[in-house]
């Protein structure tokens, strides 16, 4: 597949290596022009573009950009996308650490939703639930059985194969997370949030999740962080998003 990625950071850089490395044709860029992808372009075998130009004739498109970047993305971007080229959303929202407040979503607005209102495009949303370090290190081959597990959500029952084959084919199980309207099961501090589960676990994570109930979790965030002190291992990081939510 020809695949687009927007964000070339940990994720999207991660996203673009795996995938890659899993025989796609790969284009990536940022908000600094070709000139910015492409010493990862050349690292990884990518083609080095600008956003016009990742997106234009590709089978998939990512956009692994901070959450409010979504709606500083160029006018018309998805004009000539065709409808049936997924468009997946990595994003998380971390407000008054990293991210303004937007009030659709402290009012309780799934975050992908309002992406996909930002772009004027439906999204799946993927990739967000699952940290850095895991992405980069911790895939398996199909059918270990320590593979752990990234969910998907979206209302296109296509698209969303065709981003659970990809997830697939960077070394995790996908599960099926359900509808846009759903996706705030996979959001920053549920239970399904950045803690290392296989399918099993990480189906019963999104069932335990509660509306409304995580976003207070996610502002203590700061806090907890702190109290792991300068160093902490991906392992004290795992333990912690586990104890916000035993089940």
């Amino acid at each position: 597949m020809k695949v687009g990625i927007i964000g070339t950071g940990n994720i999207g850089g991660t996203i673009a290596r795996k995938l890659k490395s899993a025989g796609h044709e790969i284009r990536v860029a940022n908000s600094r022009g070709p000139e910015g992808v492409q010493a990862l372009a050349d690292k990884i075998g990518a083609t080095a573009a600008d956003v016009n130009g990742a997106v234009d004739g590709v089978d998939a498109i990512f956009l692994s950009i901070p959450l409010p970047a979504m709606r500083d993305l160029p006018k018309g971007l998805f004009q000539e996308v065709p409808q049936n080229v997924p468009i997946v959303d990595t994003s998380n929202y971390y407000p008054g650490m990293r991210d303004p407040r937007i009030p659709e979503i402290d009012e309780g607005m799934p975050e992908s939703v309002w992406v996909s209102m930002q772009l004027g495009r439906p999204v799946i949303k993927a990739f967000n639930n699952i940290l850095a370090y895991s992405l980069s290190e911790l895939g398996r081959p199909q059918g270990s059985s320590d593979r752990l597990a990234i969910a998907v959500a979206g209302d296109d029952e296509k698209a969303k194969q065709i981003v659970m084959a990809l997830v697939n084919d960077t070394g995790f199980d996908a599960v099926d997370a359900g509808s846009l309207d759903e996706s705030w099961r996979q959001q920053p501090s549920t239970p399904a949030y950045c803690c290392d589960y296989g399918m099993e676990m990480m189906r019963k994570g999104l069932a335990a999740a509660v509306k409304g109930d995580a976003p207070k979790k996610r502002d203590r965030m700061p806090e907890l962080i702190t109290k792991l002190g300068s160093n902490p291992t991906h392992d004290d990081i795992i333990a912690m998003n586990r104890s916000l939510n035993p089940f």
